[in-house]
């Protein structure tokens, strides 16, 4: 069976204005936050992706409805569902499945799961979904499958043992439900995990505290329907800021939700990328110096991820691709993942100079030019990272399994090309 591939034209300049999508990693805890009410939910600006379509699968074999009624609207009407076991071959497709487990064990007291797939980036713990919901009530055995019920659920002061984004979706889903207050302690505070909250604002919830790492709860309420518009992706954003970069181009990055880009902007103008804020939109000018900034005294700076509000996680992989092809020499410490930054031996292949430390720390020096090759994409977020080197490599590219990259960024090579990028889709035979 052939699979789609693409076969990518580099050194080509890039121009004009491109719109991020919804943001992928809100938009799966609010599919699933619909499960919380037995009225209808309208979603906008859903992005049309292989991770959102595959939930989706999983929403619908709780006995909830799941349609798209427009290019990006996805009405939910869970009138009726169960927590019995889900398929083994959906929840393996996606780690966000695990998500399912607080608004299940809410509506029906029971869920089943099989272990929870994604991205290959390293051990992605699931010790605090655990923890937080077992401090609200819930008892959970762990074989081949993950099980987790609740008599009833009751609000109580959880400290998050980490600041784990899906963790505090888990434990604000269960704890809507939840009869009493619950205090949220180390709370992950990403713009996808305030989102969340302010549409369970919209559905009738109470929560105190959205933005910063201690979130209050007043949980009980019954949930009523609603519509709410999922904001911007930051971490798409990022990957534009990068591609803008490396190709010498000036892109407008229309409605980018500036005011979630303050550590996105820094990180990139440690590369010598600057960035403009028109209204809402972000400006990435052409022909920039692009000179890797040095520490004080002229040691060699770092760029480090951390937790929200610092440099996002997912975004390394794209500046890694962009420090390539920035003047000087910069440390890249991936603190989240033990095997993001393993992907940089393509780009190695490619022409350039980095030098992988451990598994944690990799050392780029800059410019090089890089030269087409065959490679593969081996995560949505490396994936994307490989597409802009191609885009900015001499020659031609061809990048494989790039359903890594279509699980977390809709239609980009039709919008890639609506900015002059050479990128065809063809079937690998």
């Amino acid at each position: 069976m052939s699979t789609p591939q693409f076969i990518v034209e580099g050194g080509r300049p890039l121009a004009g204005s491109i719109r991020p999508t919804g943001n992928k990693n809100a938009a799966l805890p609010i599919v699933c936050a619909a499960l919380l009410t037995d009225e209808p939910v309208t979603l906008e600006n859903v992005p049309r992706i292989r991770d959102i379509e595959s939930l989706l699968g999983l929403v619908r074999a709780t006995g909830a409805s799941a349609d798209w009624t427009g290019p990006s609207t996805v009405v939910i009407h869970a009138k009726d569902v169960r927590g019995d076991s889900l398929p083994p071959d959906l929840c393996a497709r996606i780690r966000a499945s695990i998500l399912l487990a607080g608004p299940l064990l809410a509506r029906t007291g029971n869920v089943i799961l099989a272990p929870p797939g994604g991205d290959v980036i390293g051990r992605r713990r699931l010790d605090t979904h655990v923890l937080a919901l077992e401090a609200l009530g819930a008892t959970h055995a762990f074989g081949d499958r993950i099980s987790f019920r609740a008599t009833k659920l009751r609000g109580a002061d959880i400290f998050l043992d980490e600041p784990s984004v899906t963790g505090t979706e888990n434990a604000i889903m269960a704890a809507v439900a939840a009869e009493g207050r619950t205090t949220l302690h180390n709370a992950a505070s990403e713009p996808h995990v305030q989102d969340l909250c302010r549409m369970l604002e919209v559905l009738g919830a109470r929560i105190e505290g959205i933005g910063s790492n201690v979130l209050v709860i007043h949980g009980g309420a019954t949930l009523r329907g609603g519509t709410f518009r999922i904001g911007p992706d930051h971490i798409e954003v990022g990957s534009f800021i990068g591609l803008a970069a490396v190709t010498r181009s000036e892109l407008r990055i229309e409605s980018a939700g500036v005011q979630h880009l303050r550590s996105t902007r820094l990180g990139f103008e440690r590369l010598g990328v600057r960035t403009e804020v028109s209204g809402d939109d972000l400006i990435v000018p052409a022909h920039q110096e692009m000179r890797i900034q040095s520490d004080l005294g002229g040691a060699v700076p770092k760029l480090e991820d951390q937790p929200w509000p610092a440099f996002p996680a997912d975004v390394m992989s794209i500046a890694i691709v962009t420090a390539t092809q920035c003047e000087g020499i910069i440390l890249i410490h991936e603190k989240m993942f033990e095997s993001r930054l393993f992907f940089v031996d393509k780009l190695v292949g490619m022409g350039a100079r980095i030098v992988l430390c451990d598994p944690h720390r990799a050392l780029v020096s800059g410019p090089t030019q890089l030269r087409g090759s065959q490679v593969e994409s081996p995560d949505i977020r490396a994936g994307m990272a490989m597409l802009i080197a191609a885009l900015c490599a001499k020659g031609t590219s061809v990048i494989k399994n790039i359903g890594q990259i279509e699980r977390g960024y809709e239609r980009i090579d039709e919008r890639l090309n609506a900015l002059g990028a050479s990128i065809q889709r063809v079937a690998d035979g």
